[in-house]
């Protein structure tokens, strides 16, 4: 019996054109799926937003999930961001080739444009038919008005009346872990249209992370709703959170393109004994 296993982690920063921005993410790669188990211990203890587990399924393609300290998910932007780019850093896939991740949320490609990573992801466009019942609880939970709000199948969706309000929120935690989504996603026009289009911010205490950073898979269901206000289909936001990131968006039919920048900050080995506590 192995008496003990050692995985590399890669800690990237995504959605950051230089460290110590954007939302970290941890990559680990393997050759094989680790136990399901092992995966949630392992995030549990990097203790960032998400940890991506990557192993290969064929040529340039590969199984990608993502857990956050507490429970697995069923979609994440900076975090597949962030193992693309740990695969062409460490060549495992030569630079300028497309990369397939297989995940609960389908296939997934991504494809450099020069410093640039742009992600394939399904759009997640939001139903704001409860609107007028959703609005005093989202209200409540996030501490400023809303203008109107809305759910897909992962998250609610706040849309305010501005940048300011965006950026003043102060969410009970409690109650918005308490609404019975994955999280809530407020947002509302940048205050300066000649930098980016529209501004946001993600909580989401219910799977562990009471705010992201960064969150690509939130720009599945912001990029479709304000291409539809804004009467344009390719986008800049920015997440007011205080690490701060910038999201390049494109809607393509039932699809976004997500694009952004990432940086490698750390690189480690994890030694894991017990192996036996994970079925090993």
């Amino acid at each position: 019996m192995t008496e003990s296993l050692v995985l590399d982690i890669t800690t990237v920063d995504a959605f950051a054109a230089q460290p110590f921005s954007g939302n970290p993410a941890a990559v680990c790669v393997t050759d094989e799926v680790l136990p399901d188990a092992l995966m949630q211990a392992i995030a549990a203890e990097m203790n960032l937003s998400e940890t991506a587990f990557v192993y290969p399924e064929g040529q340039n393609i590969y199984r990608l999930r993502w857990f956050t300290p507490s429970s697995e998910v069923d979609l994440c932007g900076h975090a597949t961001l962030a193992a693309a780019h740990v695969l062409w850093e460490r060549t495992a896939v030569a630079a300028g080739t497309a990369i397939t991740f297989n995940t609960r949320s389908g296939a997934l490609t991504t494809q450099n444009e020069g410093e640039l990573i742009a992600m394939n992801f399904p759009a997640e466009p939001v139903d704001f038919t409860q609107s007028q019942a959703l609005m005093p609880l989202i209200t409540q939970a996030i501490g400023v008005p809303v203008q109107t709000a809305g759910r897909n199948r992962m998250d609610y969706l706040a849309v305010l009346e501005s940048e300011a309000d965006v950026r003043r929120a102060t969410p009970d935690m409690a109650a918005v872990a308490a609404l019975g989504m994955r999280g809530v996603i407020i947002t509302a026009l940048a205050a300066n249209a000649a930098q980016y289009d529209f501004v946001s911010r993600c909580f989401y205490p219910a799977v562990g992370v009471p705010e992201d950073p960064v969150t690509g898979s939130a720009h599945c269901a912001l990029a479709p709703w304000w291409a539809s206000r804004l009467n344009r289909a390719k986008l800049v936001g920015w997440q007011a959170s205080a690490r701060g990131g910038e999201v390049g968006v494109e809607c393509l039919d039932d699809r976004v393109i997500i694009r952004g920048t990432a940086t490698t900050v750390l690189m480690a080995e994890m030694q894991i004994k017990n192996l036996q506590l994970f079925g090993l």
